[in-house]
């Protein structure tokens, strides 16, 4: 691969890689995290918690019955009954703590998988209602990570993290208390190097936070191109750019391994560091005990419980900072998971939102303006009438604001200012499920779901009987390419029906429009990508299907739009002419000029 391209690669790359922000622990925000356990907290959470108690309670005991009762009396005084009901108890205590970890591991891996279910059900819901804008400015591949991977990553932190959160706090609290009874002096001996362990480990929190987040970032990255790649494999073959892709994939790889890398290595020193700190600790138990001892301050059986206890102190302590790690991974996490929960959608339900119950299908633009990134303004105080069961087309130039009006009907977006009307009522107003169910909408990029030909047809109306489904594709003229099908309307199609030509792709959406019986239909360059047999096919179907509804055609082929009831050309965002095809030929504006270049295209052809 050529220098140049190389540079090229990586010029790309760095444009495209995401900031980590620095924000310090948001302790509220895990506690927002955490609230996804409270439909638990009737049954897997106290039921956990009671185990995680009696498991606790065992490991505190044991070391008292060996150290102080069976070395210190027991044994000392050589009595063989105490020492037998001693191993005894000392055995059914470790029964009973192995019983309690069996059902404390069951029931917290149901209580982790069930608040995953339970945010990635949340997360994808709202998700699914946000406005077309948020997706607009976000690639598909990003959305995944965060439904997926981001979610995924908290699994640990729910599964066992929580509960051994708690497990070692009031393992930690027990232990202290129990050390110092035994032997305060001990006790403030060893204790004096724990400072500097949480001085150490203070400095490492801020740089394990930020190499997860940065962790998740590259991810995001990875995922998007990744997506991207696939969705557009074709257009890159076609052009020959594979060793492009492949690099700007090698260096997305090679940063997601590398951030991989740092972050962990910066996890693994916590662990050592408690280790060291065990050592010292130990040191000073075997130097300062042995001294005690000598001078009778303490028993052989207090020290070396004193000895399991220490174990059992620097334990926790070890295990609390790989919890604090999966806390720090789960704050990166849930930051990225709660951007997208705090996202609010532009187009919103009003409080007392109307249902529509029923329409005739009248559509009114008064004045109105609008602008997606209120830099350029895509209508500019567009006002016009469509009546109930009229055919409009729009018309104009690419950019000209075509598409805007039709998402404004659907109320994919409202309007910067001035009012869109159906039947006399102000559409923010509305329900949008209500209006939405009254509306279907043709587009000329097709999407086809993995799924039966039924499932496909049947998608806006999951009621229709198979009967229904073969009428409307009959309607459209699909049904002749359907029952050539293996399987007929029982066919499975891939993703995006690749097993289908683009026209039979069109045909199914035509199909599934119709099905849903609007009052509304909107085709936005529905026939751009049917060849001219099949729009014939079409075209008397037509007619008799659009008749009682209103419809709104964008389109460019001249058959599609003649037959309209009335033609609206658009310029820049404004309405220059409006009427039908004959009076618009006669004006010899701007419509008359694109039809005859459409004229002076097919001759040239």
């Amino acid at each position: 691969m050529s220098r140049r391209m190389d540079s090229k690669v990586m010029k790309r790359f760095q444009y495209s890689t995401d900031q980590v922000i620095d924000k310090p622990f948001n302790w509220q925000q895990m506690l927002r995290l955490f609230s996804y356990m409270l439909p638990y907290k009737n049954n897997l959470v106290p039921l956990s918690i009671t185990m995680v108690l009696i498991t606790t309670a065992v490991r505190l005991a044991i070391p008292i019955l060996i150290g102080v009762y069976t070395l210190d009396q027991a044994i000392k005084q050589k009595d063989g009954n105490m020492l037998i009901t001693l191993v005894a108890i000392i055995a059914g205590l470790y029964t009973a703590s192995y019983i309690a970890n069996r059902y404390r591991i069951r029931w917290m891996n149901q209580l982790g998988q069930n608040v995953i279910l339970d945010l990635r059900k949340h997360l994808f819901a709202h998700v699914q209602g946000l406005s077309h804008r948020f997706f607009d400015q976000r690639s598909a591949g990003s959305i995944l990570v965060r439904i997926m991977n981001d979610i995924n990553s908290l699994q640990e932190l729910f599964t066992n993290g929580v509960i051994n959160l708690l497990m070692d706090m009031v393992l930690l609290i027990g232990v202290f208390f129990i050390l110092f009874s035994l032997s305060p002096q001990l006790t403030l001996a060893i204790m004096v190097i724990l400072p500097i362990m949480f001085l150490i480990s203070t400095k490492l929190r801020k740089k394990i936070r930020r190499s997860w987040q940065d962790v998740r970032m590259k991810q995001s990255k990875l995922n998007s191109h990744l997506n991207e790649s696939i969705q557009g494999i074709r257009v890159t073959q076609s052009f020959t750019q594979e060793k492009e892709n492949m690099a700007f994939f090698d260096g997305v790889n090679q940063e997601t391994f590398q951030s991989w890398k740092s972050a962990s290595q910066k996890n693994a020193m916590f662990r050592p560091l408690v280790e060291l700190t065990n050592a010292l600790g130990t040191s000073v138990l075997i130097w300062y005990g042995a001294s005690l001892i000598q001078h009778g301050t303490i028993s052989i059986g207090i020290f070396v419980s004193f000895a399991f206890y220490l174990g059992m102190f620097w334990e926790p302590i070890s295990r609390l900072g790989q919890v604090y790690n999966q806390l720090l991974m789960g704050m990166a996490s849930s930051e990225r998971i709660f951007e997208f929960l705090d996202e609010k959608p532009i187009v919103s339900e009003a409080e007392s939102a109307v249902e529509l119950e029923d329409i005739k299908g009248e559509i009114t633009f008064d004045r109105v303006v609008f602008s997606y990134d209120e830099k350029r303004t895509a209508l500019k105080g567009i006002s016009l009438q469509i009546k109930a069961g009229q055919t409009v087309a729009l018309v104009g130039h690419t950019g000209s604001g075509k598409t805007t009006i039709a998402n404004l009907i659907s109320r994919f977006y409202d309007p910067t200012s001035g009012i869109v009307f159906v039947d006399g009522h102000d559409l923010k107003r509305v329900s949008i499920q209500s209006l939405r169910k009254r509306i279907s909408i043709v587009l000329q990029d097709t999407f086809i779901f993995s799924g039966t030909i039924y499932d496909n047809i049947r998608f806006g109306r999951p009621d229709a009987t198979d009967r229904e489904v073969k009428e409307a594709a009959e309607a459209v003229g699909a049904a002749e390419f359907i029952e050539k099908l293996p399987k007929g309307y029982d066919t499975e199609v891939e993703e995006r029906g690749n097993i289908l030509s683009v026209g039979e792709r069109q045909l199914l959406s035509f199909a599934r429009a119709l099905l849903a019986d609007p009052k509304i239909l909107i085709m936005d360059e529905a026939t751009a990508s049917i060849d001219t047999e099949t729009e014939l096919k079409i075209q008397s179907a037509l007619k008799t299907l659009l008749n009682g509804r209103t419809a709104i055609i964008i389109a460019h082929r001249l058959s599609t739009i003649r037959e309209a009831d009335h033609i609206f050309v658009l310029e820049n965002g404004l309405l220059i002419e409006r009427g039908n095809h004959q009076q618009l030929m006669e004006l010899r504006g701007e419509y008359y000029d694109l039809v005859q270049a459409q004229f002076n295209m097919l001759d040239a052809v």
